[in-house]
C-alpha cells in the first residue's frame, strides 16, 4: 500500500461553489497510485464541499439559493461574532460534508459522468480555503 497527501487552496471572492476537480485529477495522476481511496477533507467550518453536477450552471445556482433559504442570515442566531453570515455558514456546512472519500481506478476519480468536486464557500467575504488531499492504493 502506498499514501501521498496535498494541501490546495483555494482563494473565494464570497458564496459560491467553486470547482476543483482538475487540479485534484492532475494531483492524483502524479501520485502513481492506480487503485485506492481518496478522501478531501476540508479545514474550515465556513466552507464546505460537495460532489455535484458539473454540466449545468443552473445547478449551482439552485443549491446556493436552496442553501440561503435553509439557512438564512435573518434568522435568530446567537452566534453572530463575525457577522451576520457567520452562524447561517455553519448550518450550511453541517448541512453539507466537510469531507469526500471517492474511490480511485486506472488513477483516475470515479466520478460520474457529470459529476464534479466543490468548494461551497458559505462566507460573504474572500478567504484562503484549505482542502487536504490524501490518497491511498496501490
Amino acid at each position: 500500500m502506498r499514501q501521498d497527501q496535498h494541501r490546495f487552496t483555494i482563494h473565494t471572492q464570497g458564496k459560491a461553489l467553486h470547482e476543483f476537480t482538475p487540479e485534484v485529477a492532475q494531483w492524483l495522476a502524479g501520485t502513481g497510485i492506480e487503485t485506492g481511496l481518496l478522501t478531501l477533507f476540508c479545514r474550515h467550518t465556513s466552507a464546505s464541499l460537495l460532489i455535484n453536477e458539473n454540466a449545468a450552471s443552473a445547478v449551482q445556482r439552485d443549491l446556493l439559493r436552496w442553501l440561503e433559504s435553509a439557512a438564512p442570515e435573518d434568522g435568530r442566531y446567537e452566534h453572530d461574532s463575525e457577522g451576520p453570515d457567520d452562524m447561517p455558514a455553519h448550518i450550511r456546512t453541517m448541512l453539507t460534508s466537510a469531507s469526500l472519500s471517492v474511490p480511485v481506478s486506472g488513477g483516475q476519480m470515479m466520478l460520474g459522468t457529470w459529476q464534479g468536486l466543490y468548494l461551497a464557500e458559505h462566507r460573504r467575504a474572500a478567504h484562503a480555503r484549505e482542502i487536504i488531499a490524501h490518497i491511498i492504493g496501490e
